[in-house]
C-alpha cells in the first residue's frame, strides 16, 4: 500500500501556479507536435512542418471545447441544468475524453477541408501523434488524485487524498500505460506498413475502445452516475459504440484506398 503523494503544484509565484496536470498537458501536445514533424519528413503527415502549429491550435480548440460539453450534457446535466453559470469553468474539473475525441474529429475535418484534404489524411497523423498525450494526461490524473480506482487489497492499492482511508488501484497509470503508450507502439508500427490512410484511424478508435473498457472494471465509476445495468458503467457504454465504429471507418476507409506513400506498391 503506497501513502505518500506529489502535491499537485510544481511551483507558485504568488497567485501564479504551475500544477503537474498542466505540465503533462504541455508535455503531450510538445510530443504531439515533435512525432507529426517526424511524419512530415517520412511524407506521411501530407502538409508541410509550419502547418503543425496551426493544426495542433485548432485541436486544442476542438478538445477542450467537445470535452467540457460532453461531461456538461452526458456525464453531470442534472447538475448543470441548475447551474448555467458553471457550464465554462472547466478548470474546475470535468472534461470527458469521448467528447474530446470528437471535438478534435470535428476540428481535424475543417482543417482537412480547409486544405483540400480527406479527412483520414489529417486523422491518422493525429491518431499516431496523439496516444501519447494520454499517457501524460493520465500520469496528470494520478498526480491530481482524481479518476482513482475502485478499492483493492493487493499490493498496489494507493491511498488517494480525498478518497477515504482504504487502498484503491491506481487505474489511471493503468490506462496511461494501455490507452497511452501500448497503443502508440501499435500505431508507430501500422502507419508504416499499411497500404491505405484510415486505418490509424481506425485502429485509434479500436484500441482505445478495447483498452479502456478493460481499464474501466478497475476505476471507480461517476458518483452521479454510478452502475448501469448493476455492473457497467458510463465509460464503458461509450466505449462499445466506439469499436463497432471503429470497424465500420476501416471499411470505409478500405474502400476509399487513399494510398499511404510509405508503401511503394
Amino acid at each position: 500500500m503506497n501513502q505518500a503523494w506529489i502535491d499537485p503544484v510544481l511551483f507558485s509565484l504568488g497567485h501564479v501556479q504551475l500544477r503537474w496536470y498542466g505540465l503533462m498537458y504541455i508535455l503531450g501536445f510538445i510530443v504531439g507536435a515533435l512525432i507529426l514533424k517526424y511524419l512530415s519528413d517520412k511524407n506521411f503527415w501530407p502538409l508541410p512542418k509550419y502547418e503543425i502549429d496551426k493544426f495542433i491550435t485548432w485541436l486544442i480548440i476542438g478538445m477542450f471545447t467537445g470535452a467540457r460539453l460532453f461531461y456538461v450534457l452526458v456525464y453531470n446535466w442534472e447538475y448543470y441544468s441548475l447551474n448555467l453559470s458553471e457550464i465554462l469553468s472547466f478548470w474546475r474539473g470535468g472534461l470527458s475524453f469521448h467528447g474530446a475525441v470528437l471535438g478534435m474529429c470535428l476540428a481535424t475535418g475543417l482543417f482537412a477541408r480547409k486544405h483540400n484534404l480527406h479527412f483520414f489524411q489529417i486523422a491518422d497523423g493525429m491518431a499516431v501523434a496523439g496516444a501519447p498525450g494520454l499517457f501524460f494526461g493520465r500520469i496528470g490524473n494520478f498526480i491530481n488524485g482524481e479518476l482513482y480506482g475502485r478499492v483493492t487489497d493487493s499490493w498496489a492499492g494507493v491511498v488517494f487524498p480525498g478518497a477515504g482511508p482504504f487502498p484503491r488501484h491506481a487505474s489511471q497509470v493503468y490506462e496511461g500505460v494501455l490507452e497511452g503508450l501500448i497503443l502508440f507502439v501499435m500505431l508507430f508500427l501500422i502507419h508504416k506498413r499499411e497500404r491505405f490512410y484510415g486505418v490509424c484511424s481506425a485502429t485509434f478508435l479500436l484500441g482505445y475502445g478495447v483498452f479502456r473498457f478493460i481499464a474501466e472494471f478497475f476505476r471507480e465509476p461517476d458518483a452521479q452516475l454510478g452502475y448501469y445495468m448493476g455492473y457497467f458503467t458510463m465509460g464503458q457504454i461509450l466505449c462499445l459504440t466506439m469499436i463497432p465504429g471503429a470497424f465500420f471507418i476501416l471499411m470505409y476507409a478500405k474502400k476509399l484506398n487513399i494510398k499511404n506513400p510509405l508503401i511503394q506498391r
